[in-house]
């Protein structure tokens, strides 16, 4: 499968931790409902942030890989947080596990403060986007 362009506009400030755009090559769509930070019997994995957010992103992960993907199939990841200034805080830590789970892939990304998720006690719901070529 042909590797996806990233797509970033000429003059504009290099991004960290994301693209601006990506293209990914013809494929089957993949969409990734939200995932929260809870195991594979519907429990949270605490209050802790980065814990949920890890067990979230293992979460969106687990789901690319059952459709038969890899994470550099996803073009676009939304985070869904109750907190912003809890995700500021801990950006350095949700870094760190990014690279750890997703690599060094970063496809276009938005994050979103929200006044409440579904799951109470979640903090964080992670969807994600992709095409997985076909065969």
């Amino acid at each position: 499968m042909p590797e996806p362009l990233f797509m970033n506009p000429d003059g504009w400030k290099r991004p960290r931790g994301y693209n601006n755009a990506v293209v990914l090559p013809p494929g089957r769509a993949l969409f990734v409902a939200g995932q929260v930070g809870w195991d594979a019997e519907e429990e949270l994995v605490g209050d802790d942030f980065v814990a949920q957010f890890r067990q979230a992103l293992r979460n969106v992960r687990a789901c690319v890989e059952a459709a038969g993907g890899r994470v550099e199939h996803l073009g676009r990841v939304n985070l869904y947080v109750t907190d912003k200034q809890e995700y500021a805080a801990n950006l350095r830590a949700v870094g760190e596990t990014w690279r750890e789970i997703m690599g060094r892939h970063f496809p276009a990304m938005a994050l979103l403060e929200v006044k409440g998720l579904l799951e109470p006690g979640a903090k964080v719901e992670i969807e994600a986007t992709g095409v997985i070529a076909d065969g």
